[in-house]
C-alpha cells in the first residue's frame, strides 16, 4: 500500500542510524547497552517517596498550565542559590523533558526560512526540530584537535540576515565538551552584536568536572535574548518522569504556553511533584550521581586510552566519551556493527550526530563500574582479535 497520507516531507525512506541501533539491542542476551543515555541508577528513593506521598495526598490533577507553582519557586531559588540571578516565575514554564522544551521554543520564535546555527557534532534531534518548524539548520562543524570548542571566526561567518538563532549544548553531547567562559562571551557578544537569539541546552549543567558551568543567560544583557532549557533526567536520575523547564522572556514562555495547549496542556502532575522534591534534596540526592558517573568515566576513560586503534580526550562533563576509532579503519557504522555482532556491546556511531561526528563512537557510561570492565574487556579482545586487518 502506498504510503499516500503522509506529509511530503516524511516518505523519505531512509534508515536513520537511530533504527540500526535499536535494531541491535535487542539480537543478543547478554548484550551491554552503552549506547542511551538512560543509567541503570533509580531516582533517589527520598523523591520517589515525597512525590507518591503527594500523589496520595491529590496531586494527580492538571497543574496551571504553565506548571506547578511550587516547582517554579524552587527553580527560581536554585537560580538564585547557585548563580545568585534572578529569574521570576512568570518567564518559566515546565516541560515534558528537554526535548519537548525545544520543540517549543523553536516553534514559538522560528518562521519559516528563518536560519537556526547547530555546532557540530549535536544532539541528534536539533536539525530535525529546526527543519520541522520550517527552519533552516545552519551546521558549523567542531574539531577534536580544537578540543570540538567552537570557531568564533566560523560561527560569525556563518551569519547571515537570516539568521534568527543559535542552539548551543554545553557540556555537550556527544562530545563531552564543556565551552571555555571565554567561548561563551564570545558567543554572548555575537548574539548581541547581531540581534540574536540563543537556545541554551544545558541538559548536562550538573556535570562539569573540571570548572563551575555558567549560564549564558546570566551573563550582562543575555537574559533578554537567552532561551535556557533544562531537564531532571540526568542529574536527577529521572529520565522516565519525563519533566523539565524552560527559562525565557515572558513574552516567549506565554508563547510557548498557547502552543502547549495543543499539544499536551502540561507536564504529568506526579512528576512535577518529583522534580520539586528533587531540588529540594538536590545537596545530596545529586551529588551522590555526579560522584558515581565521574568515577566510571575516569574508569572508562583509562580503560580506552591503552586499546590500539583508538584515542580519547580526558572527560570534561557529560555522562559520554567519544573516543576516535579512525585508527581502525572502519566507519563509525562499521565499527557499530560488529562490536555489537562479535563483542555483543552496543555503542552509537558517531555520525548519527552529524558529519563531523564521523571516525567517532558515542559511549554512554550508563551502567555500574563491574559491568563497565566486562564491555571493555570485550571491546580489548575485538580490537586484539582484528590486529591486523584492518586495524593496526
Amino acid at each position: 500500500m502506498k504510503k499516500n497520507f503522509l506529509a511530503d516531507r516524511f516518505t523519505r525512506e531512509d534508515l536513520v542510524p537511530l533504527e540500526v541501533i535499536e535494531d541491535l539491542a535487542n539480537q543478543y542476551e547478554d548484550l551491554i547497552n552503552l549506547s542511551f543515555g538512560d543509567s541503570d541508577i533509580t531516582t533517589n528513593k527520598n523523591i520517589i517517596k515525597a512525590a507518591f506521598k503527594d500523589a496520595k495526598k491529590g496531586h494527580t490533577h492538571y497543574t496551571k498550565s504553565l506548571g506547578d507553582r511550587e516547582l517554579h519557586q524552587e527553580i527560581s531559588n536554585y537560580y538564585k542559590e547557585e548563580y545568585d540571578y534572578s529569574v521570576d516565575i512568570s518567564e518559566m514554564i515546565v516541560v515534558v523533558g528537554a526535548c519537548h522544551g525545544m520543540f517549543l521554543a523553536l516553534s514559538a520564535v522560528i518562521s519559516p526560512g528563518d536560519e537556526v546555527i547547530i555546532h557540530e557534532p549535536y544532539f541528534t534531534p536539533y536539525k530535525s526540530q529546526v527543519e520541522l518548524v520550517r527552519g533552516k539548520a545552519v551546521v558549523i562543524p567542531t574539531y577534536e584537535e580544537d578540543n570540538f570548542e567552537i570557531s568564533i571566526d566560523a560561527l560569525e561567518k556563518s551569519i547571515t540576515t537570516k539568521t534568527k538563532a543559535i542552539i548551543i549544548n554545553s557540556p555537550c553531547n556527544p562530545t563531552g565538551h564543556n565551552f571555555s567562559i571565554e567561548s561563551i562571551l564570545s558567543i554572548a557578544a555575537l548574539a548581541k552584536k547581531y540581534n540574536l537569539l540563543i537556545l541554551s541546552d544545558e541538559v548536562y549543567s550538573s556535570f562539569c568536572f573540571k570548572e563551575k558551568f555558567i549560564p549564558i543567560t546570566t551573563i550582562e544583557d543575555m537574559k533578554e535574548r537567552t532561551i535556557t532549557i533544562n531537564s531532571f533526567s540526568k542529574n536527577f536520575a529521572m529520565t522516565g518522569w519525563r519533566v523539565g523547564y524552560v527559562l525565557a522572556p515572558k513574552y516567549i514562555i506565554q508563547c510557548m504556553n498557547r502552543i502547549n495547549e495543543g499539544v499536551c496542556y502540561t507536564a504529568p502532575s506526579i512528576s512535577q511533584r518529583a522534580a520539586l522534591h528533587a531540588l529540594r534534596l538536590r545537596k545530596s540526592a545529586e551529588a551522590e550521581i555526579i560522584k558515581e558517573f565521574k568515577k566510571r568515566m575516569s574508569y572508562s576513560y583509562e580503560r580506552l586510552k591503552n586499546i590500539p586503534g583508538i584515542s580519547v580526550r580526558e572527560p570534561e562533563g557529560t555522562i559520554y566519551l567519544f573516543p576516535s576509532i579512525k585508527g581502525t579503519g572502519l566507519t563509525s557504522e562499521e565499527f557499530c556493527k560488529r562490536l555489537a555482532n562479535e563483542a555483543h556491546v552496543l555503542v552509537m556511531p558517531g555520525n548519527m550526530f552529524g558529519h563531523s561526528g564521523e571516525g567517532y563512537i558515542r559511549i554512554a557510561c550508563t551502567v555500574e563500574q563491574k559491568k563497565l570492565k566486562v564491555a571493555f574487556d570485550r571491546i580489548e579482545k575485538f580490537i586484539y582479535s582484528n590486529i591486523k586487518a584492518p586495524f593496526i
